[in-house]
């Protein structure tokens, strides 16, 4: 496009043909007061802020409706100017509170040097607007700059915002003042984006000082531990492109699968669709891609040429497996040593085939270790200084939490009283476990659910889990515990063991019931036992699932702190070149975060080898997203898309997964149930008013 050039208050500016006066001027550094203006909006000329003075044009135009021209001799600074902006100010502060200015209009008042209205008149008293999901409505601060209309009909397509009413009973709403969710509202939230006055604004403070626009506004992908593009990969399936999603889900993780299936989705927890109704199946979505990858992703990873050095991964895990695949990628080479006689850690031996069956995992197993690196397994590390002399430049150990704790009753080591890892990881490795009819499960996590349900699967007829809570305070993932009771598992909350014994082969057991009282560290209510409420059950067998530690030799040499390896700096401990992450670390946590710890690790280890640590690859094209999202007529009703599950008669005869996944209807029905929040950080951001220079006295 030709290039012209102009000239404003003095100074030469070239901009390109076909840009208006104010573009050019604001490209070039040269501010313009505008406020009606937005760059990514038709321009409008209402605030008439943006006047000037032309040579040998006619009148005061609006610099963001003029088109620069060649030559152009351009003013934006005389006396006549600023008076007409100081009148076209005070008449839009006029009705508007005066202890309500913030952010942009602040800005725009300071700079025209604004201390006193002459237009004043008595401000509105309109009822702030908070019956919608997501954002409210204060009409009080409105000035009808239009900025909101246009964007929902220009950025989005949208359209339900409009001027309502004529003159000075105009105002900006929804046909018939319809509520956003009935009028067909997707909020994107474009229309609080561009609001300079916040008239319409984000609910509870969302972008408070100092926050983080992108971990605000995006909070799925803030919230996972890895970092996975959430929104990215939800529109990319809600377009048919199902193996650019997985593409985009491998950029960050090596295990899509898998994690599909048992992770703890956090990104779900924190989902804006839930102030809606329900927030955007996340996990399951993942699944969805994973099972549709055509591996296109393979096109675009690359592998490092060798390096020559050696790296020792001590554990199978997924953190140690995802350190040792990215540093495979990254030229090093990479042994991971397992005590156990199969790979994947706790991944492998305590999440029971019915949630992760085994050809999932082993698949995805081998596809990392196409990266190069070596596993040996049946191989326990007692000694870090041994794999030193053996050449290894650096060490990470992800040896997982594998030991259970303590009840801390009398008599837990009585015949028939089992741990709930040793179970799940014997049924797991194939051991013939008798438990008998009825079966008690100490605990309200995971495991706890695991082992529950796993035993129903074995010969036990009744289950019960015992918890010293409600279920409001249960750490297990809701859809687990309902998937448990959906099994027909009882669970009898508020009470606690205090004692067992063996008698005639029955584990007798002494609880007591329990009351909530104040919150304790983890924020949940402590239960407090209540005195004289004692009563005794029997049962074949008890599973003790309430915690699990990591098991650190001594000869390690390594700093712990209350079982757990210490480290600073996330992953690096106590020993030079030794590194750690995953549940020996933090204690029992998740897949996701195991991971998250193994992409830390082979960042730092890389970087500690000489290396730039850099480990994420661009695996999908980067396309440009629509913006246009369109009408959406009960957008905000769409419910989530049923999963599919196996009968309840048949779960409890086989181990067969019990959630199918979606179908590809579904799967493409939720996709589209995202409000792509991401959407919104792609709207350019209007540029401030220079800070009004003063002189003393002034």
């Amino acid at each position: 496009m030709a290039r012209i050039t102009l000239n404003i208050d003095g100074q030469e500016v070239k901009t390109r043909k076909g840009k208006t006066v104010l573009e050019a001027a604001l490209n070039a550094g040269l501010y313009i007061p505008n406020l009606c203006y937005h760059p990514d909006l038709s321009p409008l000329g209402a605030c008439r802020l943006c006047v000037v003075e032309i040579k040998d044009m006619r009148g005061i135009p609006t610099a963001c409706t003029t088109q620069a021209e060649d030559g152009m001799v351009v003013k934006t600074r005389t006396p006549g100017l600023e008076q007409i902006r100081r009148i076209a100010m005070e008449l839009m502060l006029a009705g508007h509170p005066s202890d309500f200015l913030n952010g942009e209009l602040q800005a725009l008042v300071q700079y025209l040097g604004i201390t006193e209205q002459h237009l004043r008149s008595l401000p509105r008293d309109i009822p702030v607007n908070t019956a919608n999901p997501l954002f409210e409505h204060d009409l009080n601060r409105c000035i009808l700059c239009g900025r909101c209309v246009r964007a929902c009909y220009e950025l989005r397509g949208v359209g339900i915002l409009s001027f309502i009413k004529r003159g000075r009973e105009t105002y900006i709403g929804t046909a018939f003042d319809r509520s956003l969710a009935d009028a067909g509202c997707r909020f994107c939230g474009a229309c609080v984006e561009v609001c300079p006055t916040d008239a319409i604004r984000d609910k509870d403070g969302l972008l408070e000082a100092g926050a983080d626009r992108e971990a605000a506004l995006v909070p799925c992908k803030d919230a996972c531990p890895a970092g996975i593009d959430v929104p990215r990969y939800i529109r990319l399936i809600g377009e048919g492109k199902y193996a650019e999603a997985v593409a985009v889900i491998r950029e960050k993780v090596p295990l899509p699968e898998v994690l599909g299936r048992v992770c703890n989705h956090p990104c779900e927890t924190v989902c804006r669709r839930k102030e809606l109704n329900e927030a955007i199946a996340i996990r399951a979505l993942k699944r969805f891609t994973g099972e549709r990858d055509n591996k296109l992703w393979q096109q675009n990873s690359k592998q490092a040429a060798p390096t020559g050095k050696k790296v020792a991964i001590i554990g199978s895990g997924p953190a140690g497996l995802t350190a040792a695949y990215y540093l495979a990628k990254l030229g090093h080479s990479v042994t991971v040593f397992e005590a156990l006689p199969v790979v994947g850690g706790m991944m492998r031996v305590a999440i029971p085939e019915f949630r992760l069956p085994a050809e999932v995992r082993d698949a995805e197993i081998e596809e990392m270790k196409r990266a190069g690196f070596e596993v040996k397994t049946n191989t326990r590390i007692e000694s870090l200084d041994e794999l030193f002399k053996q050449g290894y430049q650096a060490i990470f150990i992800g040896v997982g939490a594998h030991k259970g704790t303590s009840m801390r009753a009398e008599g837990e080591d009585s015949p028939g009283v089992i741990d709930a890892i040793d179970f799940l990881r014997g049924v797991s490795l194939g051991k013939k476990i008798k438990l008998g009819d009825r079966v008690a499960v100490i605990g309200g996590g995971n495991v706890a659910i695991d082992a529950a349900r796993t035993a129903l699967r074995l010969d036990a007829r009744e289950v019960t889990i015992i918890y010293r809570r409600t279920r409001a305070e249960m750490p297990a993932l809701p859809e687990e515990v309902e998937g448990a009771l959906d099994e027909a598992v009882k669970i009898d909350y508020l009470a606690a063991p205090r004692r067992m014994w063996n008698e005639n082969g029955m584990v007798k057991m002494e609880c007591i019931r329990m009351k909530l009282g104040e919150p304790d560290d983890s924020g949940r209510r402590r239960p407090v036992p209540i005195e004289g409420s004692e009563f005794i059950s029997g049962f074949n067998t008890v599973i003790a699932a309430i915690g699990q530690v990591p098991v650190v030799p001594e000869k390690f040499q390594i700093e712990t702190e209350w079982d757990n390896i210490k480290v600073k700096k996330e992953v690096v401990t106590s020993r030079r070149g030794v590194f750690a992450g995953g549940d020996c670390v933090t204690g029992p946590a998740t897949v996701i975060e195991a991971i998250a710890a193994g992409r830390k690790a082979a960042s730092a280890i890389d970087k500690y080898l000489g290396g730039r640590g850099i480990i994420d690859e661009v695996l999908a094209p980067r396309e440009k997203p629509e913006p246009c999202l369109g009408h959406g007529e009960g957008f905000a009703y769409q419910k989530l898309a049923e999963m599919r599950h196996l009968t309840s008669e048949r779960r409890l005869n086989s181990f067969d997964e019990v959630e199918l996944g979606y179908d590809e209807a579904a799967g493409h029905q939720e996709s589209l149930r995202c409000l792509q929040c991401d959407l919104r950080l792609k709207i350019s951001r209007v540029k401030f008013p220079p800070k009004r220079e003063t002189t003393k006295g002034s």
